[in-house]
């Protein structure tokens, strides 16, 4: 692999180590001068003391760039973070002795070319002292990669939770989709037998304005409490249609409050559900409450349930729930007291998503 190549170096070093090669030799080699020589620059001429310096960078040029050329190869061959436990050893194997030969082949070549006068009895004292720091910059290269490695696995990780994540939460609001169509068929059927065909057409031309909304919200998971208000309320004037002043809703909502997310669909079921199940009538009108409270959207209205009640597909409060442990690992709440149903629905922001969702494509 050549030095010069970058993605190769970050992909099997786990970072660019140009630097790290350009002053760790530099580094080295001054040690083994030192160990060498007591110092070339401090006891003999510039010149000598280059020529003996030199040697000692020549040394630490090939054992650096040989141990280098070594920890790659192993990486290629077990690049798993649980083959550590054997790439590990091999490469301390190899790194021991690559310099063990290099230093043997660098001492007799260097010898042949001095006459025999470059070999130093202090020359075998100082493998010892590079072995240990070879392994000390062997280790630091591991620990980089190891590193990096389990930042990448555990990224890999949280990606493939959020894709999980994603694809429930897909399901889920496409669940929404078709429950919406089921109770909305069910109340135009009664508007064909209860209103006239006119009625029944204007219906149908107000639903197609509420299925707009449902598909310009796109795959939103979370969208403003605004909008959300504003499908609410076109739901409402669609069902005002069938039931005139008998169905009353009482908004008290704040203008800073409509910044704030919420889970599509959302309070258009919760509305809905009270229109399903409860009495509407002249003598018994449905009033719905819709107000913010302590960072919550509550929903609330007394109970006159039907005696007969429609075919449900039960799935309005389950899947509203669902949503928002997935999302935000909120709960919603739910209770029936006095004879009143009420349902709160957290108000999100864009903190207390649990889903990054600029970091799933990337």
């Amino acid at each position: 692999m050549q030095l010069s190549n970058k993605e190769k170096r970050i992909k099997y070093l786990g970072f660019n180590d140009v630097w790290f090669v350009t002053g760790g030799i530099l580094v080295l080699s001054f040690i083994t001068d030192f160990l060498f020589s007591n110092n070339s620059f401090a006891r003999y001429p510039f010149w000598e003391a280059t020529i003996n310096w030199s040697v000692s960078l020549m040394f630490s040029t090939v054992n650096w760039l040989v141990m280098r050329k070594v920890i790659i190869a192993l990486r290629k061959k077990y690049p798993r973070l649980k083959d550590n436990r054997i790439r590990i050893p091999l490469i301390f194997l190899a790194l021991v002795s690559s310099i063990l030969i290099i230093d043997f082949i660098g001492n007799n070549l260097l010898g042949y070319i001095f006459d025999e006068s470059y070999n130093h009895p202090l020359r075998s004292k100082i493998v010892l002292p590079i072995i240990l720091i070879s392994t000390m910059t062997m280790a630091i290269y591991e620990a980089l990669y190891y590193y990096i490695r389990l930042k990448e696995s555990i990224r890999e990780e949280e990606q493939a939770k959020r894709a999980i994540v994603q694809s429930q939460l897909d399901a889920l609001r496409n669940q929404a989709q078709p429950h919406f169509f089921f109770n909305t068929l069910n109340t135009l059927r009664d508007i064909i037998d209860q209103n006239t065909k006119e009625e029944a057409k204007e219906f149908v031309n107000r639903l197609s304005e509420v299925y707009r909304f449902i598909l310009e919200s796109g795959n939103s998971n979370v969208i403003s409490l605004r909008d959300e208000l504003k499908f609410a309320e076109a739901y409402i004037h669609i069902q005002k249609e069938r039931f005139g002043n008998n169905l009353r809703i009482q908004w008290n909502i704040k203008e800073g409050d409509k910044n704030s997310l919420i889970i599509p669909m959302s309070l258009q079921l919760l509305l809905e559900n009270a229109v399903k199940h409860n009495v509407i009538s002249k003598a018994k009108p449905l009033e719905v409450h819709v107000e913010v409270s302590e960072g919550k959207l509550i929903v609330h209205n007394k109970i006159t349930q039907k005696s007969t009640q429609l075919p449900t597909t039960k799935l309005g409060l389950s899947n509203i729930g669902r949503r928002y442990k997935l999302i935000a690992d909120e709960e919603i709440v739910i209770s029936k007291k006095g004879g009143t149903f009420k349902v709160s629905l957290p108000l999100l922001t864009a903190e207390n998503q649990i889903l990054d969702y600029a970091d799933i494509d990337h």
